[in-house]
């Protein structure tokens, strides 16, 4: 048996002055997408701004539905939105916040993996990984430079494309 470790690195900035001014700006425009949630169930609104590589700014919020499969996270409305309106644009960076009704969320939240996966097709896309830019309600940011952070196994194409066995 072989034990294997991975590694993350995530840059953590304890308040959002601290950020370049792109990621700031980024991470405003998120946390406006937070308004046009619509969370009537969970109560946990969620807002994402993600910038394209020709600097067009998309953004999403979450949109819930009593049949729950039905709705649809911040992160992939942007991230859908993005490949319907500039479907040969790379996403530079993505930034995602959050609300919830009932308490103050302080620390950043992770994307589901629905999400995630969703976001790796478009590094796979592209062949170019996006900056992903996560902040609570308040408190510290977490930075990443790209999908493999968190899904340092995840699936990819490449597994698909290997040569036949001889």
């Amino acid at each position: 048996m072989e034990e294997i470790k991975t590694i993350s690195t995530i840059k953590k900035y304890e308040h959002e002055d601290e950020l370049p001014s792109d990621d700031r700006k980024l991470l405003t425009l998120a946390r406006e997408a937070v308004s046009s949630s619509y969370a009537p169930y969970s109560h946990f609104h969620v807002g994402c701004a993600l910038e394209l590589n020709n600097g067009v700014i998309i953004k999403g919020s979450n949109q819930e539905n009593i049949a729950y499969p039905s709705g649809l996270c911040a992160e992939r409305v942007a991230v859908f939105s993005a490949g319907a309106n500039y479907p040969e644009q790379p996403i530079k960076a993505m930034a995602i916040t959050v609300k919830a009704e009932n308490y103050v969320v302080q620390e950043p939240i992770m994307s589901c993996g629905a999400c995630l996966q969703s976001m790796s097709e478009y590094e796979l896309k592209f062949k170019q990984p996006m900056r992903i830019i996560l902040q609570g309600e308040t408190g510290a940011v977490f930075i990443a430079e790209g999908l493999r952070t968190f899904l340092p196994f995840m699936f990819w194409v490449d597994e698909l494309q290997r040569q036949p066995k001889s």
